[in-house]
């Protein structure tokens, strides 16, 4: 069975980073954990139950040093979601020393020959006991293989508690940031990924106790309660993304009934335009118009496109929208990036400055900046991709209309 997860869990993975890791930057935390934990289930088959040679001379120590991520990409993934905020800090690198430090220890075992490795996959075939006894790199001298065994999932296990806290924080706070509006399943889904994660990494980390620190490797090989359990840990956290498909795209669905009018778009029901047909179904239209109603409203009413360092994070910290709902709204509803709609209302500006004659006082350069933009070549870049004529030739056409 635990191939069969293995395998089912990389392709999910793969799957989920392909469509998803160029949308949204948390998919990338999850998609990469799920990919490591899949990693590393199939390199226990391998090393504890195949009883391949070739098997385990690839996953045998090989990609060990990756299995010290899994824990900062879970706990990136849940803080991203709950913060609304998935980039990095140069903090956040600090998380990577447990993997450089085995990574630099295991370096002669990495760089070693086939035929080397080969005869320790043929040894542990022969007998797994000497798995307790092998010296693979300098820290299995100072600190013995039964720590280093017990150091990957104890740090996982401390990620995993790191992140029920951030979870249990959010949902205890007496006022919630608008973060889950209207998107309760996202509180439902993290409760379940970090429940079936919890159960997991427990089962796996007193499994792994056992064997290497109480001298009972059978344990790998019997039918047993933590074995149980550590499945059914693995089979939730694999199966659970097929509940929630709504995760793939940060917003909540719709109940497959008939779409709602979108009068506040300009599109009515029946008029059969372009603009209905890009509007997902599956998804909350109610949602989506108030994303439509207060991004146009805050523009008109407050003109935030004139701070020069006005991007989709700090537009939606104004307007209180989570910035990846903005990010689809943008790209999948209106079919053009957050920057380019900032673009398109500054000029808008920009031409009812010139427009009202304030041009014969002030130079084009200066109206740009008045409208927001940050130089005269941004000015032009985004006046003649919007317009397609310069600010210049647009200056001319007003002054050759008759008074």
């Amino acid at each position: 069975m635990l191939i069969f997860l293995s395998l089912i869990g990389l392709i999910l993975s793969v799957i989920f980073l392909y469509f998803n890791a160029r949308r949204f930057a948390s998919s990338l935390y999850l998609g990469a954990f799920f990919f490591l934990m899949s990693l590393y289930g199939l390199t226990q088959y391998s090393i504890l139950y195949s009883k391949s040679a070739f098997l385990i001379t690839i996953f045998f120590m090989n990609p060990a040093f990756l299995y010290y991520l899994p824990g900062p990409l879970l706990f990136w993934y849940i803080r991203s979601i709950i913060t609304d905020n998935s980039r990095l800090s140069k903090r956040d690198f600090w998380h990577l020393i447990p993997l450089l430090i085995y990574l630099l220890a295991e370096l002669p075992y990495l760089f070693s020959s086939y035929a080397f490795k080969s005869d320790i996959a043929k040894a542990i075939v022969v007998d797994s006991a000497f798995l307790r006894e092998l010296k693979t790199t300098v820290l299995s001298e100072w600190f013995g293989n039964s720590l280093l065994y017990l150091s990957r999932p104890v740090l996982v296990l401390i990620y995993t508690l790191w992140s029920v806290i951030i979870y249990i924080r959010y949902l205890t706070q007496k006022k919630h940031p608008p973060r889950f509006s209207k998107q309760s399943f996202m509180i439902k889904w993290l409760f379940i990924l970090l429940f079936f994660q919890s159960l997991l990494i427990i089962s796996h980390l007193v499994l792994i106790f056992r064997t290497f620190v109480l001298d009972s490797l059978n344990l790998f090989y019997t039918i047993n309660t933590l074995q149980i359990l550590s499945s059914i840990g693995l089979i939730g956290l694999l199966i659970s993304p097929f509940f929630f498909p709504a995760i793939l795209y940060g917003l909540p669905r719709l109940p497959k009934h008939s779409l709602k009018k979108y009068s506040a778009m300009g599109v009515s029901e029946d008029s059969g335009s372009d603009e209905k047909k890009n509007i997902p179904i599956n998804l909350e239209t109610e949602y989506l118009l108030m994303i439509w109603r207060k991004a146009e409203d805050f523009m008109m009413e407050h003109s935030p496109f004139l701070l020069p360092d006005l991007n989709l994070i700090k537009f939606s910290e104004l307007i209180q929208i989570p910035a990846h709902h903005l990010a689809y709204f943008f790209r999948e509803v209106r079919k053009q990036s957050f920057n380019d709609y900032r673009n398109a209302c500054r000029v808008n500006h920009a031409k009812q400055l010139m427009m009202e004659g304030k041009a014969g006082g002030l130079t084009l350069e200066a109206i740009g900046l008045l409208s927001g933009f940050s130089s005269r070549i941004t000015f032009f870049r985004a006046f003649k991709k919007t317009e397609s004529i310069t600010p210049s030739a647009f200056l001319e056409k007003i002054n050759e209309k008759p008074a």
